[in-house]
């Protein structure tokens, strides 16, 4: 028997359907001398948050945080990294196979519009889902159980049939909070791991 009776499925982009194809930290650590790369680092990912939100404008907060820390490099140097990532295609594919089989398949991401752009815009992953949720659209962000409320009541769909996919587990914490069922899963642990999780709920994919 499935765990539950699920006909709706949010899928994470970052983690879970893509992943990057460089070293991002690495690199975003070579802008400012060593001692200084991990502070830099956090900083520049507290200063995303605002605009995961909705709230402010990304291209402004990284000219901040390279003028705060006296780094020579250029904006767009930086924004160049959150180009480099890439769609794993079999997830794609079970996405699909599950939206034939009449299981409606969304996407909730947390993204600035910088990134919402990139994958909405230019590589069209809205093609791939019956609906796509970004934090930036929506003014709310992962993991606050107001953005899967949101996101169910778009859908109309309610969180006892609703499966959540997150590479977070404070997202999944959250996600459980609003009434969903949600499990943990990283790209990084296999993709077998991923078809295994969708069939406990009864979802099948070809392996």
């Amino acid at each position: 028997m499935p765990l539950a009776e699920i006909d709706t499925v949010l899928f994470d982009a970052d983690g879970v359907i893509q992943r990057p194809t460089v070293d991002w930290r690495g690199t975003l650590s070579g802008f400012v001398p060593p001692e200084a790369a991990d502070e830099f680092v956090l900083d520049l990912m507290v200063s995303e948050r605002p605009s995961i939100a909705g709230k402010g404008d990304f291209r402004e907060a990284v000219a901040e945080v390279l003028e705060r820390w006296s780094s020579s490099a250029s904006v767009d140097e930086v924004l160049q990294l959150w180009h480099r990532f890439e769609a794993e295609p079999v997830v794609v594919g079970w996405i699909q196979e599950l939206r034939a089989a009449g299981v409606g398949c969304h996407l909730a991401t947390n993204q600035q519009s910088y990134r919402r752009a990139i994958m909405n815009d230019e590589r069209h992953y809205g093609d791939w889902f019956d609906q796509s949720f970004y934090s930036c659209d929506l003014g709310l962000a992962k993991p606050d159980p107001a953005y899967f409320k949101a996101i169910l009541a778009a859908v109309d769909q309610p969180g006892s049939t609703t499966l959540f996919i997150d590479d977070n587990q404070p997202n999944i914490d959250g996600a459980r909070e609003a009434g969903l069922h949600a499990e943990l899963y990283d790209l990084s642990e296999g993709l077998e791991v991923l078809r295994s999780l969708l069939g406990r709920y009864g979802l099948t994919v070809s392996s």
